[in-house]
């Protein structure tokens, strides 16, 4: 059975965007006239996601305002951060609230049209409790790096300018199961990234989805404005 429920992370404050987008959290950046956040959900109600978690803190109210409780045929509730719990702690804080065994997690300014049933066949397939989606990219330097065995079975994750030329990296889309934070302690605010990932992978099975679909990042002007032309083809 396919996975009904997402977490998005929607706590970003768009620093590098406020020459753009002045005081809006980053999650509702207009895109063509339309919040980012908009695109994102109607991907998700393409494959029948009817729940989704979001974790929010900066403007976190301006978010509720403009969303309330359901966008479609979607449901939402609100993981609210009173301060910044970091990427794993909103994450943790936010499945507090999924009901089921797994949940979908996204990054509120990224779009990485994946397959999702796919990620789905690949996380059962090899059993996991964590699988990552990861993008091939001609630059790794400015995302950091992720490398993978024949299986994708994680084996290394670079920081931020460690490695440089075409390789892989963190597409910021997961599949977690509830037995990911059973098995795994972590305080109240931890990085995904630095916490979990760089800290667990040589004794935790991490699996890695590469995808080559659509993928951008709108956390600089530049690639903001890029989705200001690209956005027109996806289907309001």
């Amino acid at each position: 059975m396919f996975v009904p429920e997402a977490i998005i992370l929607a706590g970003g404050l768009g620093t590098r965007l406020q020459g753009e987008i002045g005081n809006l959290p980053k999650a509702l950046a207009p895109v063509n006239g339309r919040p980012f956040l908009e695109y994102l959900l109607d991907y998700l109600s393409v494959y029948e996601v009817d729940h989704v978690v979001l974790s929010v803190g900066y403007k976190a109210e301006k978010i509720r305002d403009h969303f309330g409780k359901a966008y479609k045929s979607i449901n939402i509730d609100y993981a609210w951060e009173k301060e910044p719990l970091g990427t794993g702690g909103g994450i943790k804080k936010a499945f507090d609230m999924i009901d089921g065994s797994k949940a979908l997690v996204f990054n509120g300014d990224t779009m990485f049209r994946i397959d999702l049933i796919r990620l789905f066949d690949f996380h059962s397939s090899r059993l996991s409790k964590f699988s990552l989606v990861l993008r091939e990219v001609d630059d790794i330097s400015r995302f950091g790096a992720v490398e993978v065995d024949e299986d994708r079975k994680v084996t290394g994750f670079f920081e931020k300018g460690e490695k440089s030329g075409k390789g892989l990296i963190n597409g910021g889309v997961y599949l977690i199961s509830r037995k990911f934070f059973e098995e795994n302690e972590f305080p109240e605010k931890f990085s995904i990234e630095k916490d979990c990932f760089e800290k667990l992978y040589q004794t935790f099975p991490f699996y890695g989805l590469i995808c080559r679909q659509y993928f951008i990042d709108i956390g600089i002007p530049e690639d903001y404005q890029k989705a200001q032309h690209d956005f027109t083809e996806f289907i309001h």
